[in-house]
């Protein structure tokens, strides 16, 4: 973990939950194959930005945020060496697209469209992904869609009360060609989760108390929190530090 700093994050805190982060998807099952840290690159923890991952095949990104060039490099290199992934670059030289910008159901793709992700980095995911619908969404505040909305199981998008996270919903359930259940939180960042061996990742009931209450009447699936007061400074949060790949074979060790 890297971070560079000017006194708005904890740093040692930060990698602490980094830690915890990486031990909690090890004990759900997964093989974690963990980059390292580049003190140049202070967003590098971040790497869902980099690549969007669906059966079988790559998107290498391209960031709205220039700086970020090298960290996709390094993401790049990784997916086509270690997990021998075929990759697919985007054509447009005018497409940004970051990986926190793309919700995948299951069934179609959302596509935010940010600061970070415009329409023709919307139009590659369609490209690359053409046997699923895929949807562009207008994202209006200054996060990346999966800030406001995320899967919190099969066919089960999680938002927030937050008007932001609502308007979002509202335009999805518009456009979307598939049906979904809602599970709506209290506050704002809590609609970010992470779902992972039919498990739901969230964030600690001191960052999210009253959301935290919801999810333990609500869901009967299991559950495990991970702290992301540091971490989730700079980021979606929970899906930002990790790229989800299915795999039916051993993960090389770097």
């Amino acid at each position: 973990l890297s971070l560079r700093t000017r006194g708005e994050i904890d740093l040692e805190e930060a990698k602490l939950q980094h830690e915890a982060y990486v031990r909690l998807l090890r004990d759900l099952g997964l093989d974690v194959l963990e980059l390292p840290p580049d003190e140049n690159l202070p967003e590098c923890p971040f790497v869902e930005d980099c690549a969007v991952v669906c059966n079988g095949i790559a998107l290498i990104c391209r960031p709205g945020d220039p700086n970020r060039v090298k960290e996709v490099d390094a993401i790049r290199s990784v997916l086509r060496k270690e997990l021998d992934l075929p990759l697919a670059e985007i054509a447009d030289p005018n497409a940004r697209l970051d990986g926190g910008d793309v919700l995948f159901t299951g069934r179609e793709f959302f596509v935010g469209l940010s600061k970070w992700t415009n329409e023709a980095g919307a139009r590659a995911v369609a490209s690359a992904f053409p046997e699923y619908p895929c949807v562009p969404i207008k994202v209006v505040e200054h996060h990346h869609l999966k800030y406001y909305v995320s899967m919190a199981g099969a066919d089960v998008l999680c938002v927030s009360r937050s008007k932001e996270s609502q308007e979002i919903l509202k335009r999805i359930e518009r456009e979307a060609t598939y049906t979904y259940s809602t599970l709506t939180l209290q506050e704002e960042p809590a609609a970010n989760v992470l779902y992972a061996n039919g498990t739901l990742i969230h964030r600690s009931v001191e960052e999210i108390p009253e959301s935290a209450v919801i999810l333990s009447q609500k869901l009967d699936i299991p559950r495990q929190i991970v702290p992301m007061t540091e971490l989730g400074k700079f980021s979606n949060g929970l899906t930002a530090c990790c790229i989800l790949v299915k795999r039916s074979r051993h993960i090389k060790s770097l």
